[in-house]
């Protein structure tokens, strides 16, 4: 499909890509210092690291977007911007893809045809391999705007394959994208490589990295580790344990877990919890803790993921500033969150069909689907954004057609999109979220303070939301919903695209906060994450298709023998049964 790398084009020690000491610095600050890597043709290159580490600026260096301020880059042995407009050129999917929205699918593609100086003669059959490629053939007429998140991400490789480029960059392709569509874009990219292709996959996925062939770990804008994932993981070795079949709640073990000084990174993990001592370490203290809860330890093998928190210093511990501030939530006597038959037509299109569930005070609720399946759709009907076409949603024990107004004020809803306003600064943002909510004078003061302190938005306050590396947009909008303590929190996708340390840190808060009584809702596309989950309910097709806790959903995807390992596996199996056999799915939802 993409035409073989070979060695046309090649550098003289056949690299795709090499950097020799590359620096860049932006306004005072190093966002890269002293990078040494070469970049393999027919290999998969991972670029991973903390938010804000200069995977971004590495990308933008490598497609000739950005010039270095100390060392040099070379592709295929010339500067990138030569090289990308040669025959050895440069394919680049940036992490917010340009693609048109109100352009079909076919326009996007003869529009970077253009960009990239291709001849229109070769539109057809050009635009024909490409769709093949990417299953996209029948949306050829499609707005880009009306596809769903995987199907726009196979656009956008598309576009950046668009004149058989050797070496592809991909900015978090996968980033929003369900696991059913993940897979189909690794696919796409194994075959490239296997075309001799070089390609760089910056990835927020921990097991996305774990199956390049080298991974480029970066830190600070310094390069922590280069080499093959499994290299890095070994280091780990009788390091990893498990706390299986607790006696005592996993939220409660995992705080507890997370906060034992031997202990470098703790999540919680089928039915335990999962643990990575620091190096030298004893085992004392988990062989203890896990004999307090009625646990059994056993040794478990280690995982890129275990390895990158600890070599990035280890997770952050199991208490929240932000809940042990919080009043306790009083019990009460309805759900606070149960829909029944829920519904929402746009025009023809059924976006969620009578959807129903009842959530309980204290837990937490997993909206898990593929892209398109309803999820921000029914949470938007859940929060009074989006009015149902049929059916009833109850906030608080408060029917949202007639209370919308008072249940709203029970309600914290941090968006897909980020429900910031970008005119705003940062500090604005924080104000503006306090009076909408009701809160003033001293009140008002003390809890912008307690947000700015707790998520560390301190040198950003002046900032606008834009301008804000992804991981504290991320905080400062979880800041903004959580401002007025409110009794019900609804998640949409809250870490996506964050790194591994701001994802604990995001459930740690979570965690916290249901101890003290707050209700969450979450959906997420990082099947670890639906772990953290009390139930979930999987949608597709705008119907809840499964309704159950994670282990009794890993269960039933076996049910028949199938080889089910993880929640990800899980999913896949429940969706595409769903899509199989239509008619038994739909009465899951309890």
């Amino acid at each position: 499909m993409a035409g073989g790398a070979g060695d046309a084009g090649a550098s003289a020690d056949g690299a795709a890509a090499v950097l020799e000491g590359v620096g860049k610095r932006f306004g005072g600050r190093d966002a890269l210092q002293a990078i040494d890597a070469r970049i393999a043709y027919g290999r998969l290159t991972g670029l991973v690291g903390p938010d804000g580490a200069g995977k971004t600026t590495l990308m933008r260096l490598l497609a000739g977007l950005l010039e270095p301020d100390h060392g040099r880059v070379r592709v295929a042995g010339q500067a990138p911007a030569v090289a990308r407009d040669q025959a050895a050129g440069i394919g680049y999917m940036p992490q917010r893809f340009g693609l048109y929205e109100d352009l079909s699918v076919s326009d996007n593609l003869r529009l970077y045809a253009r960009l990239r100086g291709l001849s229109r003669r070769d539109d057809g059959a050009t635009f024909a391999r490409l769709l093949e490629f990417t299953r996209l053939a029948p949306f050829s007429q499609r707005l880009a705007g009306h596809l769903s998140g995987g199907m726009k991400q196979k656009l956008g490789l598309a576009c950046a394959l668009m004149g058989r480029p050797r070496l592809l960059l991909l900015d978090e392709p996968s980033v929003g994208v369900d696991p059913v569509s993940r897979r189909d874009l690794w696919r796409m990219v194994e075959s490239l490589i296997d075309q001799g292709m070089a390609v760089v996959w910056s990835t927020a996925y921990l097991d996305e990295a774990e199956r390049c062939a080298q991974v480029l770990l970066l830190h600070a804008g310094t390069l922590a580790y280069a080499g093959p994932p499994g290299d890095l993981t070994a280091t780990l070795a009788g390091r990893c344990f498990q706390l299986v079949h607790p006696a005592r709640p996993r939220r409660e073990l995992l705080a507890e877990v997370l906060d034992l000084d031997g202990v470098s990174d703790a999540v919680t993990a089928g039915e335990g919890v999962r643990a990575v001592l620091r190096a030298h370490a004893a085992l004392d203290g988990l062989v203890a803790l896990a004999g307090r809860a009625g646990a059994r330890l056993e040794p478990v093998a280690p995982r890129f993921e275990d390895a990158f928190v600890d070599l990035l210093g280890g997770a952050p511990g199991g208490h929240s500033a932000i809940a042990e501030r919080m009043p306790p939530i009083a019990p009460e006597p309805a759900a606070p969150v149960a829909c029944e038959a829920l519904t929402r037509r746009f025009g023809d299109f059924v976006a969620a069909h009578e959807v129903s569930f009842a959530v309980r005070q204290g837990e937490i609720f997993g909206l898990l689907g593929p892209n398109g399946a309803g999820k921000s759709t029914t949470f938007k009907m859940l929060c009074g954004l989006l009015r149902p076409s049929a059916g009833r949603a109850m906030v608080t024990g408060l029917d949202l057609r007639g209370a919308a107004a008072a249940a709203k004020r029970r309600i914290g809803y941090m968006a897909q999109k980020f429900s910031l306003y970008g005119l705003l600064s940062v500090q604005q943002n924080l104000e503006f979220s306090a009076g909408v909510y009701g809160l003033g004078g001293d009140d008002k003061r003390r809890r912008i303070e307690q947000m700015i302190d707790t998520f560390q938005l301190g040198p950003y306050l002046r900032a606008a939301p834009a301008e804000l590396p992804l991981g504290f947009r991320q905080r400062l909008a979880l800041a903004c919903a959580l401002m007025h303590r409110p009794a019900v929190l609804f998640l949409d996708e809250p870490t996506s695209g964050v790194d591994p340390l701001t994802r604990r840190e995001f459930w740690t808060h979570i965690n916290g906060l249901v101890a003290r009584g707050v209700t969450v809702l979450v959906t997420t596309h990082f099947m670890d994450e639906a772990e953290y989950c009390d139930r979930v309910a999987l949608m597709s097709g705008g119907r809840v298709i499964a309704l159950d806790t994670p282990v009794a959903l890993m269960r039933q995807a076996a049910a028949d023998g199938a080889a089910v390992h993880g929640m990800e596996a899980a999913f896949i199996r429940l969706v595409e049964t769903a899509a199989e056999h239509p008619a038994a799915a739909g009465g899951a939802a309890a």
